[in-house]
Formats: C-alpha cells, sequence, structure tokens
C-alpha cells in the first residue's frame, strides 16, 4: 500500500475546502506531470518530457500532493511509481486531460472558422471603387478566407460593425462614428459634375461656393458621408433636385442630364476621360476628406480583418 501523508500535512482549507474549483483541483500542467510519471515510469523522464527541470517536476508534485492531502509519488533509486492513491487520482487526471484537449480543438476549430471569413461593411465610394482591389490583393496572400460585402452609407456601416455583423468597416464622412476606433488608409476629393450639355459647361469663371450652396443638386441620401461633407464644407444645401442612395446611381443620373452633381474623383475618372461628364471649377470651398477604416472601440482588427488594413494602407 502506498504512504498516506501525515494530517498535519494538509494544509487548512485544502482538500475538504468549500469554494472554487481552481482551488481545489490542481492546475492542467500538474496533471500532465502525473500522466508522464504514470506512463514513464520516472519524474526526470517526465520532466524532460514536458520541458521542465527534475527539480520543478519534483517541486510540482510536492505542491499537488500538499493540495490533495494525500501521497501521489514513490520517489526511490530506482525510479518513481504511483501510490495506490497516485493510481487514481491518475485516472481521474487522465479524463480532465482529455477533456482539456476536446476544449482546445474545439476552440481551435472556432478560430479557423473565424479566420476563413471576413465580413467587411463600407460606404459606397469605397465599395466600389477601391475595396475590388484591396480584396483581390487579400485573395492572393489569403486564397481560403470566404468575404462578405455590404455597401451601405457611413451610418450604415456603423450599425453594421457595432452590432457585430461586420468584422471591419469604411467610411468616408467627416467624423468618425460614435463607439468607433478609426485610421486614415486614403485621401479623397469631391468635385461637381454636369454632363457636357449643362450651361455651366460654358461658364468662363469658377463655380462660386454660395451658387453651388444654393442649386439644387443630385444628391446621396441622408447620412451618407458625401452628402455629410458637402453639406458642411458648403453649410447647407438647397432642397435636392433627385436623392438616390448610390454613388453609380448618382453618377448615371448627370450623365443622363438631370442636373449638376458632386462626387468623389475615385467615382467620375472614366466619365472625365470619355467626355461623358464635365467637371466645373468652384472656388472658395474645400471638399477634401479622408477614408477610414472603422471598428468596434477596443477591439483591434485580428486575422484576415487585420490582414485586409494592411493591405489598405500598404
Amino acid at each position: 500500500m502506498g504512504k498516506e501523508l501525515e494530517p498535519q500535512a494538509r494544509p487548512t482549507g485544502a482538500a475538504d475546502a468549500p469554494g472554487s474549483l481552481a482551488h481545489r483541483v490542481p492546475d492542467l500542467g500538474a496533471l500532465e506531470l502525473l500522466l508522464a510519471v504514470a506512463r514513464l515510469g520516472s519524474l526526470g523522464a517526465a520532466a524532460r518530457e514536458l520541458g521542465i527541470t527534475q527539480p520543478a517536476a519534483s517541486s510540482r508534485v510536492r505542491s499537488m500532493e500538499r493540495q490533495l492531502g494525500v501521497a501521489l509519488v514513490d520517489r526511490s533509486p530506482r525510479g518513481s511509481r504511483l501510490t495506490d492513491a497516485g493510481a487514481l487520482v491518475t485516472d481521474w487526471a487522465r479524463r480532465i486531460v482529455e477533456a482539456a484537449e476536446a476544449f482546445d480543438a474545439g476552440a481551435q476549430a472556432l478560430r479557423d472558422r473565424r479566420d476563413s471569413r471576413l465580413r467587411v461593411a463600407a460606404s459606397m465610394t469605397i465599395a466600389e471603387y477601391l475595396l475590388p482591389g484591396w480584396l483581390l490583393a487579400l485573395r492572393a496572400e489569403r486564397p481560403d478566407t470566404a468575404v462578405s460585402l455590404h455597401a451601405g452609407n457611413s451610418a450604415a456601416v456603423a450599425e453594421r460593425l457595432l452590432s457585430g455583423e461586420a468584422d471591419l468597416g469604411f467610411v468616408e464622412g467627416l467624423t468618425v462614428p460614435s463607439g468607433l476606433d478609426s485610421v486614415v488608409v486614403a485621401h479623397d476629393r469631391l468635385i461637381v459634375v454636369v454632363a457636357p450639355g449643362h450651361p455651366w459647361v460654358r461658364r468662363r469663371r469658377a463655380l462660386a461656393a454660395s451658387e453651388l450652396a444654393s442649386t439644387p443638386l443630385i444628391l446621396r441620401e441622408k447620412g451618407s458621408g458625401t452628402r455629410q461633407v458637402l453639406d458642411a464644407a458648403l453649410g447647407g444645401l438647397a432642397r435636392p433636385l433627385i436623392e438616390l442612395s448610390s454613388t453609380t446611381a448618382v453618377k448615371a443620373a448627370a450623365v443622363g442630364g438631370a442636373g449638376p452633381a458632386v462626387l468623389s474623383e475615385l467615382a467620375v475618372g472614366d466619365e472625365l476621360a470619355l467626355r461623358r461628364l464635365v467637371r466645373v471649377p468652384v472656388e472658395g470651398v474645400r471638399l477634401a476628406r479622408d477614408l477610414r477604416a472603422v471598428w468596434p472601440t477596443g477591439h483591434r482588427p485580428a486575422g484576415p480583418a487585420r490582414e485586409l488594413l494592411s493591405l489598405t494602407r500598404g
């Protein structure tokens, strides 16, 4: 029969103490050591397998014995063997370690699933004219990542991030929505454009900011970053000529001659080159803006989101 610790060796409040299991059950490292001793028949061999020193292994076994209030290992020049109590504890320990291995495998599966998908929310201009290139670069780096993209105005992007429906967002307004952290990833400028037949094309002088502010324009809906920047720059806008929910729709209406529009330079490069739209100079107003990546405050992007963020700033 194996030896038992003397009663005085049991610490106050040890084996039969109420309270947290963390104070009454040995940690996984100690249980793994006990299993190694049982398998190898040597405390020194068990220590080497686990990458710790023999004194550290001996100390860990003694600490476990004090915690449980029973002797677990008989040490002798011929090696180490389990006591009867140690054999029983080892059987229980094996079940705990197996459960921990299952827990670890499940957590890894969750990490793998998380790292194989990326949910992006972006305001219209960024979604249409910048994100395609960034996502192609991400695919080259992470071909197995499934990406979903939700395009909407800046307010909708913030809502999706704050509700946990997106991992990373991109906005183009003047301010960062409440509850989000951000970093500038690009710069943009808004320009006034009209169809070639519009009277503003024949102007000899630049358009005054006050005239632009008083002119009904083809505009994006409220909540869009483009409209927010324009409204702030001009100190207010006339009632919209037409209000549309996408950059493409605004551009198409301007090309069709419906009226003047204010759009991102990114959005109208081809139309300007082909003279389907004409740029109208404006004086007395600055229409530059920052384009930002955003994420919930305190939750720095990780995995594919972090990699996409690095690609936007490369």
